[in-house]
C-alpha cells in the first residue's frame, strides 16, 4: 500500500507529540492543585462541582454572584471596588495595585500558593475589554499555569506545541492564532491542516468540526488558542 508524504508527515508528528503530550501530563500531575476562579463577567447558568477544586476564588464583584446563591468561596480577592458586601468569614486579600488587573493579581496569589490548574468562569460577556484583557492575561501566564475558560457555550484555552482532545466528535473546534501560529498539523477535524499557518487578520480556523472522538493538534511555533463548543 502506498502512503503519500502528507500521511507520513502526520503519522510521524502524531507519534512524536503523543509521547511529548503524555510526558507533559505526567509532569503536570506532579503538581495538580486545582483552582476555580469566578470573574465578574456573565454569570454561568450552571456551576461545576466545586468540591472537585482545592480552592474556590471569587474575584471582586464576582463574590456578589456567590453570595446570591449562598455559595461560600475560600478566597475573595481584588481591589474590592465592585463588591457589595465584604465577607468576614472567609479569607479576603485586597490587591489595590492598579498596574495589574484583578485577574492577574489572583493568578499571582494562586501561583505563589502552588496551584497549577486554573478553571475560569465568568471570563467573558458584559464589557468586552475585560474579556480581551482576560485572554491577554491567560497568554501571559501560559508557561506558568494551565488556564481554561468556561462559559455557557464552550471551553477555550491556549495550548503548548501539541494536544490530544478526547470526546469531541460533532463539536465545533476553532483554532485562533495570537497573532500567528506556524506549522499547524491536525487530525480528526473535518477541515484538516497539514503544516499550515494561521495568522490573525488574514486566516484563522473558526467553526471547524470534529469528525472523530479524539482530535490531534500540533504546531511548530507561535501562539494558538483552541475553542471547543459544549455541543
Amino acid at each position: 500500500m502506498l502512503i503519500n508524504l502528507d500521511q507520513r508527515f502526520i503519522a510521524v508528528y502524531k507519534i512524536y507529540f503523543i509521547i511529548n503530550h503524555s510526558f507533559s501530563l505526567f509532569l503536570l500531575s506532579m503538581n495538580s492543585k486545582k483552582a476555580f476562579i469566578l470573574l465578574n463577567g456573565s454569570e454561568p447558568s450552571t456551576f461545576p462541582d466545586l468540591g472537585n477544586y482545592d480552592i474556590v476564588c471569587a474575584i471582586d464583584g464576582a463574590y456578589n454572584n456567590f453570595e446570591a446563591k449562598n455559595i461560600t468561596p475560600n478566597l475573595v480577592t481584588g481591589d474590592l471596588d465592585s463588591i457589595k458586601t465584604i465577607p468576614t468569614t472567609v479569607e479576603v486579600i485586597k490587591t489595590p495595585n492598579q498596574e495589574f488587573t484583578d485577574f492577574e493579581k489572583a493568578l499571582q496569589i494562586l501561583k505563589h500558593r502552588g496551584f497549577s490548574h486554573i478553571d475560569v468562569y465568568g471570563g467573558s460577556g458584559k464589557e468586552h475589554d475585560h474579556f480581551l484583557g482576560n485572554i491577554s492575561t491567560a497568554l501571559q501566564w501560559k508557561m506558568g499555569l494551565s488556564i481554561s475558560f468556561f462559559d455557557d457555550f464552550g471551553k477555550y484555552f491556549f495550548i503548548e506545541e501539541s494536544i490530544i482532545i478526547n470526546n469531541v466528535k460533532g463539536k465545533n473546534i476553532s483554532l485562533i492564532p495570537f497573532p500567528t501560529a506556524n506549522g499547524i498539523v491536525t487530525k480528526g477535524l473535518k477541515f484538516q491542516l497539514n503544516n499550515e499557518t494561521l495568522s490573525f487578520g488574514e486566516r484563522i480556523g473558526t467553526r471547524n468540526i470534529a469528525v472523530e472522538e479524539s482530535v490531534f493538534i500540533a504546531f511548530d511555533n507561535g501562539e494558538l488558542l483552541v475553542y471547543i463548543s459544549h455541543k
